[in-house]
């Protein structure tokens, strides 16, 4: 199974705007760009919302035959272990090792002698052409390198030897995820990783590292984005020379998570990806729940009544719904609305305040945060919530549709932003 140069991850909290995602990806491809849409829902979102992997891939598939979509698509099994892979082993043919937790733990001396002495013949690689922030790369930097980042490779490689033994290797896409660790990866670091992979045998076609700055959850970038140029346009170079040095996959490319509404980055990644013909996984997951919530806003009547509770009662869970997000958002309380004022918003109001329009004075990207994590409070709503879903479909889908065409693949893959 070989994933195609450009994929888009397109999770969908609650099963029903699938159709909606690949009428964007349609869109796309009448101007020229094919791209393929990865369904991906972790394993905490299904415990959050109470699906199985199962209802994923069975709202893929109502999806695909929905539209009539005749090109490749994939559900994700996303940021998996050993600890929960099993139950997504029979719907996902894709899967994102998340080894992050493992990164700083101790390999076995031996295991990490061994990598030193396989590697050490290509330290020669660097300085890589046109790689300007590694130089020379010495034993102490490998060592330094295996203490750090081997363990968690050989956690990968169990993993994916666990799910080929059960699949395939033939029948399922690998990504593999370090973009939960604490620090980025230096273009070395990157390398090594790779070449260590290529050792366990993970036959790896994309590959998420951390980035500099702050990937957040549904809002823009914060960082420098020069220097997340620099880095990104390094990683690339780094992955081909990998490619080639390892006989890793040839369709290995990069994978940018919590990629939706990283505005600001994405004609610098279009830059880069048309520079080294290269290709792209971006995931775009938790920016269609926000869509459903101002889809339900701006239809009025009940759908709004509904979209003022969810807030209401997030903002009185605050805490709860946070936690497991904790690294991932940046929420100022004091500049959240009070409930009882969003109450009285009109349609107009509450859609402005959540919609992803930087120009917009209305805009609130502390709201659309705590709203980002709020989807418990929706599922909790149970059928009410379901039903929503399926009376507003139409003034949802239009949003979903032109948030995911308009917002991310146009600036992304055509060059022109819209907002």
């Amino acid at each position: 199974m070989v994933l195609e140069q450009y994929s888009i991850g397109v999770g969908d909290r609650f099963g029903h705007q699938g159709a909606a995602q690949l009428q964007a990806l349609e869109q796309a491809d009448q101007r020229g760009v094919k791209m393929v849409p990865v369904w991906n829902k972790s394993f905490r979102e299904h415990t959050i919302v109470g699906t199985q992997p199962a209802d994923t891939r069975h709202a893929a598939d109502g999806a695909v035959k929905e539209r009539g979509w005749k090109n490749s698509y994939y559900v994700d099994a996303d940021h998996i272990g050993l600890k929960n892979v099993d139950p997504f082993l029979d719907s996902s043919n894709f899967f994102t090792l998340d080894v992050a937790d493992f990164i700083g733990k101790a390999a076995e001396e031996k295991d990490i002698e061994a990598f030193v002495r396989s590697m050490v013949k290509y330290t020669a690689a660097f300085p890589l052409s046109g790689v300007q922030t590694t130089t020379k790369v010495t034993e102490d930097d490998l060592y330094a390198i295996g203490r750090k980042y081997l363990f968690a490779v050989k956690e990968a490689g169990k993993i994916y030897r666990h799910i080929a033994e059960k699949k395939g290797e033939e029948n399922f896409v690998a990504e593999v995820s370090t973009d939960e660790a604490n620090e980025p990866q230096t273009p070395a670091q990157l390398f090594f990783i790779l070449a260590a992979l290529a050792e366990e045998g993970v036959r790896v076609q994309t590959i998420a590292p951390k980035f500099t700055g702050s990937f957040l959850k549904g809002i823009d970038y914060v960082g420098s984005v020069e220097k997340f140029t620099t880095e990104f346009e390094e990683d690339l170079l780094v992955i081909a020379h990998a490619i080639k040095t390892f006989d890793l996959p040839k369709n290995l490319k990069l994978s940018v998570h919590s990629g939706s509404d990283k505005f600001s980055l994405y004609p610098v990644i279009r830059r880069a990806m048309q520079k080294q013909n290269a290709g792209l996984h971006l995931k775009t997951a938790g920016t269609t729940w926000l869509e459903e919530l101002i889809g339900l806003a701006s239809a009025g009547g009940e759908g709004l009544r509904v979209a003022q509770e969810i807030y209401a009662t997030a903002f009185s869970r605050i805490d709860e719904l946070c936690k497991p997000y904790e690294t991932v958002i940046n929420i100022d309380r004091s500049k959240l609305p009070d409930p009882g004022k969003v109450r009285q918003w009109g349609s107009e109001e509450y859609a402005s305040a959540l919609r992803h329009t930087q120009s917009d004075p209305r805009y609130n990207l502390h709201f659309r945060q705590l709203l980002h994590v709020g989807y418990k409070v929706a599922a909790e709503m149970g059928g009410e919530y379901l039903r929503m879903l399926v009376k507003y479909r139409e003034v949802i889908g239009q949003n979903v549709t032109v948030n995911l065409f308009d917002r991310h693949l146009i600036p992304l893959f055509f060059g022109t932003k819209k907002s």
